[in-house]
């Protein structure tokens, strides 16, 4: 059976000993983790560490580190998923799976149509929660690479940040109904490093909004005949993507 991994967002090294932060603690011990266990632990940014339970305390979880393993479970392309937030707890699913599948970071996003409206101190409390799940996800899928939650921003807002021209290596994709050239056509998305995928909330993005992001550079792809909900369209595109930039078997 595999070692449980663990995210812990510290500075690791062979040999070190320290206590877990409060989440990862938390974690071994609902896995009820015993001194002697080995684990594996990442820091979010590269690869893993080998280490092992030293102490199981009611608030304290002590380990040492072990050998850094310099692996990589990440896409060859960094797609960056911009979507209009679903409702309920279908963001809470598609952040999960996102990350699973291999995204490299999420921008929720308030559309004209969006059911869930969410600012202030709500959102915030939100995008921690999502961070959350994605951190989770990584745990599960053997990800080294936490993908960043971005805070909530308004579609507009998003539009303006970006840079007028998208980079050479950059291809910008915008899920449609509007006479859109299906995925699989030449150039889309091409060999492209990076990868801004925009898909809109429950009853996709109102005409303004896509002429909008249309004049911003982004190119309309359809997923094809059937309309997929909001939680599924941008999840079949990222498995698109990571299918035809891994390979299949």
């Amino acid at each position: 059976m595999a070692a449980p991994r663990l995210h812990v967002p510290l500075a690791l090294r062979e040999g070190l000993e320290l206590a877990l932060p409060e989440a990862a603690a938390r974690h071994a011990q609902v896995l009820r983790l015993q001194p002697g266990d080995a684990l594996t632990l990442f820091d979010g940014q590269r690869g893993e560490w080998a280490a092992q339970v030293l102490r199981m305390g009611r608030r304290e979880v002590a380990v040492r580190v072990g050998a850094f393993a310099d692996v990589s479970r990440e896409l060859p392309v960094a797609l960056t998923l911009a979507l209009g937030m679903p409702a309920n707890e279908r963001m809470d699913a598609l952040v999960e799976k996102a990350c699973e599948l291999g995204v490299a970071a999420i921008q929720p996003l308030l559309c004209e149509r969006s059911v869930l409206r969410l600012s202030g101190e709500r959102a915030q409390k939100k995008v921690a929660h999502w961070q959350a799940v994605a951190v989770a996800a990584c745990e599960q899928s053997g990800r080294t690479r936490v993908p960043a939650v971005a805070p909530v921003l308004a579609l507009p807002d998003w539009l303006a940040a970006l840079p007028a021209a998208a980079p050479p290596h950059e291809a910008r994709l915008l899920l449609s109904l509007r006479d859109a050239a299906p995925l699989r056509a030449p150039g889309a998305p091409g060999a492209s490093a990076v990868v801004l995928a925009l898909s809109g909330p429950e009853g996709g993005l109102a005409d303004a909004e896509e002429d909008a992001a249309r004049r911003a550079g982004f190119v309309p792809v359809s997923l094809g005949a059937r309309t997929l909900r909001a939680d599924t369209a941008p999840l079949a595109l990222l498995a698109h993507i990571a299918l035809a930039r891994e390979g299949s078997p």
